[in-house]
């Protein structure tokens, strides 16, 4: 199982939980790019981020919780990101913006919350790398898993042999040891994890890798 690590925390500072992560097996760094205006909360500017992701040598798995996701990727695609993914709800044109984020090089990924039915992004599976399934309403860490999470993860999994195609599945929000393994045997191939692992970093990441 791949670990996407959240350094969204109301505890602990985000470069204090990147600076431990290269010595886990931990497989990317999660970033939560808000802008208070797709979801309430706003996290951090692009400078603070390429201080904080310095301390560490993994690769990132950038999330933009953000209304105009367009603004964002030349400055992330200069850092170490390997996903850059977007909001299916925050984008009138969606093949627009896959392409516009190819140019750059990236891996395309595309966020759902947890209210937009799953097949709409059917039609973009070919076109994309990676989908975030999100297991809670995006804007804050912490908040409980949703129960039918799992199922949608199922219905794209479907989908996604039925096309014969290669996009990975990413669920973000609530996930732990419990949650973790419900979505895996739903057939998730990431499991992003704040909360959960912050309490004990190396230990709870193994938990999730071992899963």
């Amino acid at each position: 199982m791949k670990v996407s690590v959240s350094i969204l925390s109301s505890s602990i500072k985000p470069q204090e939980i990147v600076k431990k992560l290269d010595n886990t097996k931990a497989d990317f760094i999660h970033v939560d790019i808000m802008d208070g205006k797709f979801v309430e909360n706003k996290t951090w500017t692009f400078s603070e981020i390429k201080k904080i992701t310095d301390y560490s040598n993994l690769p990132l798995d950038v999330h933009l919780m953000v209304k105009d996701p367009k603004k964002y990727v030349e400055d992330y695609a200069l850092l170490n990101t390997v996903y850059l993914t977007f909001h299916y709800e925050a984008v009138e044109d969606i093949n627009d913006m896959i392409e516009y984020i190819k140019n750059y090089g990236l891996k395309v990924g595309i966020a759902i919350n947890p209210n937009t039915d799953v097949s709409v992004l059917f039609p973009y599976l070919k076109y994309i790398d990676l989908i975030i399934v999100m297991s809670v309403f995006p804007g804050a860490s912490g908040q409980p898993f949703i129960e039918t999470t799992p199922e949608r993860i199922n219905m794209l999994k479907e989908e996604i042999f039925k096309q014969n195609v290669k996009t990975i599945i990413s669920v973000d929000g609530g996930i732990n040891n419990e949650t973790g393994l419900l979505c895996k045997d739903a057939g998730v191939d990431m499991l992003v994890s704040a909360s959960y692992i912050h309490r004990d970093i190396q230990n709870n990441i193994n938990i999730l890798k071992e899963l």
